[in-house]
């Protein structure tokens, strides 16, 4: 038996918005002074730094359940499944639902049982629950997936990975601009057919690095002060990142019994363009192999970072030929991996 991914769906919000829309942001410093530079110089020297040239935000109706419910449903159809034989649905998020111009998460019920109502099951067995694990949650959630079907719990489980990030962003930080919305979805299930996850690592360091992503007030001191948003330590999250990810993804790989030169596409977090790069550098060094080319997968230029939803979306885009010059093969072996709040930092080795 093999567990393998036999569905994939993406949603991706039709709303474009380009790096010229935050031309008129009027972007602070944490302690509310204003930045020396115009906005034109900082939103340069931001997509030179991320890569980011334009995000997808959802529209004004929908929420992170909507959107999920929408990749579930895409999903399920390309794996050609009966959705009442779904064993588990496994949400990854980090914000619940958030309405437009509201200040409130609102977590019950949850995302899962959301998602489960809005597909319409009906088997109570079916059963359905949030992950709150950073960026790296939809690893996780494929992570607990095979951990229940190789123990005989499930057969076959839907796993989400779904965010809207731009209804937490402070407009007066300048980070807001690399967040953005989105959802994936996978169906994991046990087959007989070759191939499948071949090895997982998962780590949470919180000794000193739980808080490197916080939730905090506006930059903006006019503002009220009580209502938090995303906000983070940049260049403590991409020491932490390029320091340990890497490591994770050799050891995952050294676990997997293939070797670097098996290796046909790296699927990371799409964070940001200069730390991703630094990621996959830092890993074919521990090998002392150079990088191939076209092994990395980008999406962030045009969809930015949404959190959970970076990888499935990118899996599902690749696999379905959406994006350009990159295509995946059967019995291909491909990696993802990812880091986020928490600090949380996840790999897992698979083969297509």
């Amino acid at each position: 038996m093999n567990i393998k991914i036999t569905g994939t769906g993406s949603y991706i919000p039709s709303q474009v918005t380009a790096n010229s829309s935050f031309s008129k942001h009027e972007f602070l410093n944490a302690d509310g002074s204003p930045f020396k530079h115009a906005n034109e110089v900082i939103i340069q020297k931001f997509k030179a730094i991320t890569g980011i040239e334009q995000r997808r935000y959802v529209n004004d109706q929908y929420t992170t359940s909507d959107i999920a419910f929408f990749a579930a449903e895409k999903a399920i159809e390309d794996a050609k499944i009966d959705k009442e034989t779904i064993d588990y649905i496994i949400v990854a998020h980090n914000f619940g639902d958030i309405k437009k111009g509201t200040i409130q998460s609102d977590m019950v019920p949850s995302i899962a049982s959301r998602v489960k109502h809005s597909l319409k099951i009906k088997n109570p067995r079916c059963v359905g629950y949030d992950v709150l694990f950073g960026c790296p949650g939809w690893i996780e959630g494929v992570v607990q997936a095979h951990a229940f079907i190789k123990a005989g719990i499930a057969k076959r489980c839907l796993v989400i990975g779904a965010e809207t990030l731009s209804r937490v962003v402070d407009d007066h930080d300048r980070d807001s601009m690399i967040y953005s919305d989105g959802a994936g979805a996978t169906i994991i299930e046990a087959t007989e057919e070759e191939g499948g996850i071949k090895s997982h690592l998962s780590a949470t360091h919180a000794h000193d690095e739980a808080y490197y992503l916080f939730n905090g007030c506006s930059y903006n001191k006019d503002a009220d002060q009580d209502t938090k948003y995303i906000k983070m330590y940049g260049r403590k999250i991409y020491e932490f990142a390029v320091t340990h990810v890497p490591k994770a993804m050799k050891e995952c790989l050294d676990k997997s019994g293939y070797g670097i030169d098996d290796m046909k596409k790296v699927f990371i977090h799409q964070a940001n363009e200069k730390m991703d790069e630094a990621i996959l550098q830092r890993f074919y060094k521990l090998y002392d192999k150079t990088i191939p080319e076209g092994i990395m997968p980008m999406t962030i230029q045009e969809l930015g970072n949404s959190s959970v939803a970076t990888i499935p979306t990118l899996f599902d885009s690749v696999k379905k030929g959406m994006v350009k010059n990159q295509e995946v093969h059967k019995g291909d072996v491909v990696i993802f991996a990812s880091v986020g709040a928490g600090m949380n930092i996840n790999a897992l080795v698979y083969k297509i």
